[in-house]
């Protein structure tokens, strides 16, 4: 009984922090007075950004509509893909895909 109690005890405790206390922003009942750096939404609850319609997959060059896109995120950007083959391949070694002045490299690559 006693250990009925304790987990009980720490679930409530749990329960009251994440609805009311310092995770509460993690299930979106944010602090109405809190100004620290939330730069992810617009105190509405949404996001401030939205990806583009469109990106180029880093892998292949080729245009992919980011809504069915493959993604992931690298350096802080987010990189859209045709497939879950490339995705992996570019998360395996970003730099191989990447120009740092001119942006994705284009390479030839077959679709089938």
């Amino acid at each position: 009984m006693n250990t009925l109690l304790y987990f009980a005890f720490w679930a409530g405790l749990f329960f009251v922090m994440m609805r009311f206390g310092c995770g509460a922003h993690v299930m979106g009942h944010g602090h109405s007075g809190h100004s620290g750096g939330h730069s992810g939404s617009t105190g509405g609850g949404q996001p401030n950004w939205a990806p583009p319609e469109s990106a180029i997959d880093p892998v292949c060059g080729r245009k992919v509509e980011t809504n069915t896109a493959k993604s992931s995120v690298y350096g802080g950007q987010v990189y859209y893909f045709c497939s879950a083959e490339h995705r992996d391949a570019f998360e395996t070694g970003p730099a191989r895909y990447l120009d740092d002045e001119a942006g994705p490299i284009a390479r030839e690559h077959q679709h089938g």
